[in-house]
């Protein structure tokens, strides 16, 4: 962290370089000694130290300034850093109007000009305050912070942007957090949310892949031409990306949203092999996606795959931003995504209440709040379990008679154990409502009957729908839209130029393989998914072998 600021104001050069030589022999090992020639420069000084989020201990400012009086700009200068530690500089002629600013202003101390010998006269008073507000003094958060209001749609999908790629931020509310009302004083609410970083940039309204390049992910590929392009960084992406790699294989990873997959928003996930205490999603992927960089794969994010071409003996994978990556294989692993709930007030109310899916770091925002899940798989359960840590209430909202019929054991017995969680079977989402924020949930009953809840979350798991919109219309699919493989697309496929059949999880289209939830008759496991991927691999290999 950088050291505070002890800030020095006086329009007079001379006295202020005195002042200045004074402190930075004293303080200058503990502190970083700042001047300003002006009342209104030294405000933009503290701006701009507030925008880099940095600390400043002390002001010492001279009473008699032309633009502004030293009174006038401590009392501005608080509404920035109200905890600095505030002396005015004085003649003896003004000693009045310091005296009286000790209680109109809160001002600490004045001292009368000159102040030599400093050893006598300046010292003792500066460090005996500097002594207080170190006393009391906590760090400040040194990296990202986002600013904005809790409710808004944009500042949803910023957090969640940053949360999904594991990037630590602090979330300043403009409605309940007094710094982010100083740091955003003056702020248009249509330049909201802004993101401010620790160097002292910030961008407004930034899209992900503003927000990408400024936090060093990587967003463009380095080779002309890769062994392997895996679409998607769910737990089976992230495992080819892993084993293609490990193998040798020059392997790029393409991922829309962050790593992880739906996978990686889970809470907690205790029937994974190996993990006999469970590890949550975001862990989980974490560890793969710093196993996969180990062994050479690159991981492009956010970066939209919008179709592949092919091209024997190539495939070309062409990105939303126009960008062709050129390889010899290509493996599908975009898994699903949450079907829409297609319910009044749901569409206007996503990302200002209602929610599709939850991230770790968001549970906290839920402290003491009433919510609503819908949907009865494992994805829920999680997400009911870690938000019951925090909310008031949690209500599941699932259409069988009970979750035995697609939740997990386990989680049914955790479910069954905490006794802020209340499963409403047989029942969905008639509607929702609120201004412009969500307030309320209508359940209605299999029997038609509405009940109105009071809601300040709604989470919704309804299912899922494979991503494969973007896919070439010649790739075989079931009725469901979920890509069929080996055996399944027939020993000759229209379009099939192979003297061999398709491989296992080898598609219709030669050299396009598919792995893991987007795959049509695979398991809905992570492990099984995980599986498919490194699978994958051995498949790829076979593939560019016949070539």
């Amino acid at each position: 962290m950088a050291n505070p600021v002890i800030l020095a104001v006086d329009d007079d050069a001379a006295v202020l370089g005195a002042v200045q030589r004074d402190l930075r022999s004293e303080y200058g090992r503990d502190y970083r000694i700042v001047g300003a020639a002006s009342g209104p420069a030294g405000l933009e000084v503290l701006d701009a130290l507030l925008a880099r989020n940095s600390a400043v201990a002390l002001f010492l400012v001279d009473q008699r300034m032309p633009e502004m009086t030293g009174v006038e700009f401590i009392e501005r200068a608080a509404q920035r850093f109200p905890d600095a530690k505030r002396v005015i500089l004085t003649a003896y002629a003004d000693t009045d109007v310091a005296i009286a600013a000790i209680n109109a202003a809160q001002v600490d101390y004045y001292l009368l000009k000159p102040w030599e010998p400093p050893e006598e006269r300046l010292f003792p008073v500066l460090s005996d305050l500097l002594s207080d507000w170190k006393a009391g003094f906590i760090p400040p958060f040194e990296g990202i912070r986002v600013l904005g209001h809790r409710w808004s749609p944009i500042t949803f999908q910023v957090k969640e942007f940053l949360a999904r790629n594991q990037i630590p931020y602090r979330f300043l509310d403009l409605e309940l957090d007094p710094e982010a009302r100083r740091l955003g004083e003056g702020i248009p609410v249509e330049q909201l949310p802004m993101i401010f970083f620790p160097d002292g940039s910030k961008l407004s309204r930034p899209s992900s892949m503003e927000v990408a390049e400024l936090i060093g992910l990587k967003v463009r590929a380095e080779l002309p031409l890769y062994d392997l392009i895996v679409v998607g960084a769910g737990p089976a992406g992230l495992a080819a990306g892993v084993y293609g790699a490990s193998e040798g294989l020059k392997t790029l990873i393409v991922e829309q949203e962050a790593p992880g997959g739906q996978a990686g928003q889970s809470a907690k996930i205790e029937n994974y092999l190996g993990f006999p205490a469970g590890l949550s999603g975001a862990d989980l992927a974490r560890r793969a996606v710093t196993q996969a960089s180990r062994f050479g794969a690159e991981i492009l994010t956010p970066a939209a795959a919008v179709g592949i071409q092919r091209k024997d003996p190539y495939r070309i994978v062409e990105l939303a931003d126009g960008t062709k990556l050129n390889c010899q294989a290509v493996l599908v692993a975009t898994g699903v995504q949450y079907r829409k709930l297609e319910a009044p007030g749901v569409a206007e109310l996503t990302g200002a209440g209602v929610y599709y899916g939850i991230s770790n770091a968001e549970a906290p925002s839920f402290k003491d709040a009433a919510v609503i899940l819908v949907g009865g798989g494992n994805s829920a359960g999680q997400a009911a379990m870690h938000l019951s840590r925090f909310a008031r209430s949690v209500s599941i909202l699932v259409r069988g008679e009970s979750l035995a019929e697609s939740m997990s054991a386990y989680l049914i017995d955790g479910i069954d154990s905490t006794p802020n969680i209340e499963v409403l079977p047989r029942a969905g989402v008639g509607g929702v409502s609120g201004g412009d924020r969500l307030q309320s949930v209508t359940v209605m009953g299999s029997d038609g009957e509405k009940t109105q809840l009071e809601a300040d979350a709604l989470f919704i798991f309804i299912g899922a729908a494979p991503r494969t919109d973007w896919l070439p219309d010649d790739l075989m699919r079931d009725s469901h839209g979920f890509i069929l493989t080996g055996t399944e697309c027939g020993p000759r496929p229209p379009g099939w130029n192979r003297e061999r059949p398709p491989l296992n999880l080898e598609t219709s289209i030669p050299g396009i393989f598919a792995a893991g939830d987007v795959r049509s008759g695979s398991i809905k496991r992570i492990a099984s998914a995980a599986g498919e991927g490194a699978m994958g691999v051995r498949f790829v290999h076979e593939y560019r072998a016949d070539l």
